[in-house]
């Protein structure tokens, strides 16, 4: 009976060492898909979207200022009145001027009637050749004072313009830097006119980054209120000293592109970034530290296994890696959970995973 059992023992021990393991349990992963990146990052820095052209204009005479006509902001015509000065100077100026050329006029008309009575005398004979010369004479001194006198009413007729600012070209109005009732001198400059037509983009750079720039840097601008309004832009000129305080520089960009978005005084973002040879970037968690050596996990598309991959690293920061080997862009592996893979281990793929 005892031998009866032993043996029913052992048949059934023999029968389970012949069952196969159970499967691996297909297990859920995160995964990305590498990437060549052609680009290396220098910054972002903010700025605004000026006018390439600007003026600062001001009266040509002094005077206290009587109306400002126009706001910051507003766009105007060629020949549009900007502000006005008191006129009450240039009119007292005028007034006078045309009094004195009136005097003028007079003696003039009584120089060329004097002149023509010594003329007659002289031409009868019954007259002195000094006496003819001497009407002559102021005869001719009358008439540059008859001609310096239509000047001078001439120049008080321009000062009386001058009252008036007007713009000399279609502009937009960036800037005032005086108030109605101010009194202002000739040539100061009071408001600032910015030419819509070419615009740029403004930044400041710091110092020690302007000597590193390369050649083929490549700025990519963006509305900082609606990022999908995007240009790319290239250096047009950097200030060649350094501001005390901040020690930046500033840089004026060329727009590739000027899309509607971009209105002066627009607030934008602007990347700098520079070719370089492609090369391969993953997120630290992708990485797996075995026996010393580091490695990642492939994907097989077609068997939805996993299998280890040695690779080497150029760079690492705190969430990314730079990869110098062992995986080509279009590959997909694990980017979390790699500590708990085994080599031909059934996964699946996270629809929601990052790319």
């Amino acid at each position: 009976m005892k031998r009866l059992m032993l043996l029913t023992t052992g048949l059934l021990l023999v029968a389970c060492s012949k069952e196969e393991p159970p499967p691996e349990p297909v297990r859920p992963v995160l995964s990305i898909e590498v990437k060549a990146l052609n680009e290396e990052s220098l910054g972002r820095f903010a700025g605004s979207i000026q006018a390439r052209y600007e003026s600062n204009i001001g009266f040509r005479v002094p005077g206290r200022i009587a109306s400002r006509n126009v706001d910051v902001g507003n766009e105007v015509e060629k020949g549009a009145l900007l502000a006005t000065l008191d006129p009450t100077d240039q009119q007292n100026q005028l007034r006078s001027a045309e009094g004195d050329l009136a005097r003028v006029q007079a003696q003039f008309i009584n120089a060329q009637a004097s002149a023509r009575r010594q003329q007659e005398l002289f031409d009868r004979g019954v007259g002195a050749q000094a006496q003819l010369d001497i009407a002559q004479t102021d005869l001719k001194t009358t008439q540059a004072s008859l001609d310096q006198a239509k000047a001078a009413v001439d120049q008080a007729k321009d000062q009386l313009n001058y009252v008036q600012l007007r713009a000399d070209h279609k502009a937009v109005v960036t800037a005032w830097n005086a108030e109605a009732g101010q009194t202002v001198t000739a040539g100061q400059q009071v408001v600032t006119l910015a030419q819509p037509d070419i615009k740029e983009a403004v930044i400041d750079l710091p110092d020690t980054l302007v000597d590193q720039l390369p050649t083929d840097v490549v700025f990519q601008v963006a509305a900082q209120l609606d990022p999908s309004i995007t240009s790319t832009a290239t250096i047009r000129e950097i200030e060649p000293q350094a501001q005390s305080a901040t020690r930046t520089r500033r840089a004026r960009l060329t727009l590739a592109d000027t899309p509607p978005g971009f209105r002066l005084g627009t607030a934008i973002s602007v990347t700098l970034s520079s070719a370089i040879k492609p090369r391969l970037e993953l997120p630290v968690s992708a990485l797996q530290e075995v026996d010393g050596k580091t490695r990642i996990w492939v994907i097989d598309p077609q068997n939805q296994t996993v299998s280890p991959r040695d690779v080497s690293l150029i760079s690492r920061t705190d969430s990314t890696v730079v990869l110098a080997d062992g995986v080509k862009s279009g590959e997909r592996v694990v980017s979390a959970g790699v500590n708990s893979l085994k080599p031909g281990q059934k996964v699946k793929v996270d629809e929601g995973s990052p790319q």
